[in-house]
């Protein structure tokens, strides 16, 4: 009887007409070792570090000059802001603060216009129940895959930050989470032959987006997302035999993302101000329940290139 495997298929890699890139697809298999620490992490099932805002009621109404001053001094100590105001900031402060960061970026998706202020807010509500629609995910009880924000996009137009704030922190039994995973720890985890493989590796069929892993200053930064039950198409740009290390490669960093012990949680509080550099942390969110609307959650949201 033929053997089958349970980890994730291994189709071997095909080499582009004109000797150019190998490329492939990665499919998760239901032995694949990422897939129960998932389920534990995203189901709530592992307890988090919590993400402590350092408490500044003062910045809320204070000058802007000092919030800002704050949140750069987070950012460059730990590529993470997380500040706990009284209040949350107006509109006027909020989209000042993203642009003292950089230039935030419109929220063009025909699929989130309802929910978009000013062409850059983000008005992030949980009021659906669970739903197969991507785009509708962040606005429902869903789990959301750790992942780095628009890993599928060149760099220059991947945000650097993501801003988030607390309206409402939604019902406290409902147990939605957002999770933070330290790019560096990651790496850390990572054999040096897998770097190097991610380092060669990229999505397939979108223009100029970066390798799956690439070295900025000394620290890897990594633009990958865990596709959950989707296909991943590759593109590898090295020798040929190395390419049957894709696979591998993915394998082993979906399970050093998942990997608990520097998973870290932000619990929401009205007033929390979060700002998260991209090129530092992986994100994602734990699943939650569906709310009498009363006690929904409410963030705000901006991306910053």
């Amino acid at each position: 009887m033929e053997h089958r495997s349970a980890l994730s298929p291994v189709r071997p890699p095909v080499r582009s007409a004109g000797d150019g890139p190998a490329h492939g697809t990665f499919l998760a298999g239901p032995a694949d070792p990422h897939l129960a620490p998932r389920e534990r992490l995203l189901g709530n099932g592992v307890p988090l570090a919590d993400v402590t805002g350092r408490p500044r009621p003062d910045l809320t109404a204070g000058p802007r000059d000092a919030l800002h001053e704050e949140v750069s001094e987070q950012l460059w100590s730990r590529g993470l802001a997380a500040i706990q105001l009284d209040d949350p900031l107006t509109d006027n402060r909020f989209t000042a603060l993203g642009a003292f960061l950089g230039t935030a970026m419109p929220e063009r998706d025909p699929a989130v216009a309802p929910y978009v202020e000013r062409e850059v807010i983000l008005n992030l509500r949980s009021e659906h129940a669970r739903t197969d629609d991507v785009s509708l995910q962040p606005f429902a009880v869903n789990h959301l895959s750790l992942h780095t924000e628009s890993s599928g996009a060149p760099v220059d137009t991947q945000p650097r930050y993501i801003v988030l704030m607390c309206l409402a922190p939604g019902d406290a039994a409902q147990g939605a989470r957002t999770v933070l995973v330290p790019m560096r720890e990651v790496a850390r985890r990572l054999s040096p032959e897998t770097l190097a493989v991610l380092s060669r590796t990229r999505y397939r069929d979108r223009p100029g987006v970066p390798t799956i892993a690439r070295q900025v200053g000394d620290r890897w930064v990594f633009s990958f997302r865990d596709f959950l039950a989707d296909e991943l198409r590759w593109s590898y740009e090295g020798p040929e035999e190395d390419a049957t290390a894709v696979g591998d490669a993915l394998r082993e960093l979906l399970a050093a993302m998942y990997a608990p012990e520097h998973a870290r949680g932000l619990q929401w509080r009205r007033g929390l101000l979060v700002v998260i550099d991209n090129t530092y942390f992986f994100h994602g969110r734990t699943s939650g329940s569906a709310t009498p609307e009363a006690r929904q959650r409410h963030l705000k949201r901006l991306r910053v290139v």
